[in-house]
């Protein structure tokens, strides 16, 4: 079965060089941390990892937690209150939704990747109003990427605060792997910054990037961090080992953007419904949820593991394929999977 669904966008999480990092770091430091970070759980591995995760995303400091949601929960309710004015992208990941409602704040939501309407909302709020801004780097389910520049630069104009959820950026956007905001966007224009480590990492976790100040509010008001048991050492070993083959292999990146380029050519060439999309994220816009269900079924049938997704993911009659690519793919399997969706075109304008 060829995974077009999955987030292993470098190809790392099967890495037997991630594996045996993994084995190494459960045989010293043991399989479970044991506790949690602010008990006796933070180990030197976990500081090791927050150390390199802040030198890529060029921050101060780096803290680590145990999910991506987690992260976004725990900084929105360590930051937010009632009286927090909240401003979300409308296609921002569940998780910030969640964790503005954990934290008691109401989101106001403006037009997804439209500054104007950004503008328009901050500038009803007083100026002496605590203001923060929120969007997902790379979106989940469409893959076309964030105005950062054009963020930081409405949030600044209103005195705001501008955190990015870069789950899908990180280790494939920027000159290093640094995500779409990273070093471009400095902690000034981007105070909080979230990543993931199960995505183009390979292995699983996340963090939360920004001032030293930031940080240190986070480990002692982050409710999800201050009480969940600290990530196991062995994973947190085999992130490492992902930051040096990150650094050490950029031709991983190239290889997976060269990817995205040549199977969205050649999907146009057949006229195949693709949203605009320069990441590894490729979603096939088909309309209705059954037709996306009979399409994966298909796929399935054909070797190909391609996630549909209906409402409410998704506005009703946007269900679409998610087709996400990896560095492990090659152009053979591409082909055959072009082939097999302009079947399915070809078999319904036949129909």
């Amino acid at each position: 079965m060829h995974d077009f669904a999955g987030n292993d966008y470098l190809g790392l999480a099967r890495d037997p060089r991630l594996a045996q990092a993994q084995a190494e770091g459960a045989r010293r430091f043991g399989a479970g941390a044991g506790a949690s970070h602010l008990v006796s759980g933070h180990l030197g591995v976990h500081e090791a990892l927050e150390q390199r995760l802040a030198e890529l995303t060029g921050r101060p400091r780096a803290l680590l937690f145990s999910t991506g949601y987690m992260a976004n929960l725990g900084t929105l309710q360590a930051l937010c209150d009632a009286n927090t004015h909240l401003f979300q992208d409308r296609l921002n990941h569940a998780s910030l939704l969640d964790g503005a409602r954990l934290a008691g704040t109401r989101s106001r939501r403006f037009h997804h990747r439209d500054l104007d309407d950004l503008d328009r909302l901050l500038a009803r709020v007083p100026s002496d109003n605590l203001k923060l801004v929120i969007s997902d780097g790379v979106f989940s389910m469409d893959g076309d990427v964030a105005d950062i520049e054009g963020l930081a630069a409405v949030s600044a104009r209103h005195d705001a605060w501008l955190m990015i959820d870069d789950a899908h950026g990180l280790g494939v956007l920027g000159d290093r792997g640094e995500g779409c905001a990273g070093r471009a966007q400095d902690a000034a224009r981007v105070p909080i910054l979230v990543g993931t480590l199960g995505k183009a990492l390979g292995t699983a976790g996340a963090f939360v990037a920004g001032s030293h100040e930031l940080i240190d509010h986070l480990i002692q008001f982050a409710r999800p961090y201050v009480y969940t048991t600290a990530q196991p050492p062995g994973v947190a070993a085999a992130t490492l080992k992902a930051l040096d083959i990150l650094a050490a292999e950029p031709e991983r990146r190239t290889r997976l953007l060269s990817l995205v380029r040549y199977f969205r050519h050649e999907a146009e060439r057949v006229g195949l419904p693709l949203a605009h999309s320069d990441t590894p994220i490729q979603p096939l816009l088909l309309g209705e949820s059954l037709r996306t269900l009979r399409w994966a079924a298909a796929l399935r049938e054909a070797g190909f593991l391609v996630g549909a997704i209906r409402p409410p993911t998704v506005p009703q009659g946007q269900a679409r394929l998610r087709i996400t690519l990896s560095a492990r793919h090659t152009h053979d399997t591409l082909d055959a999977l072009l082939e097999a969706l302009a079947g399915l075109q070809q078999a319904e304008r036949e129909a």
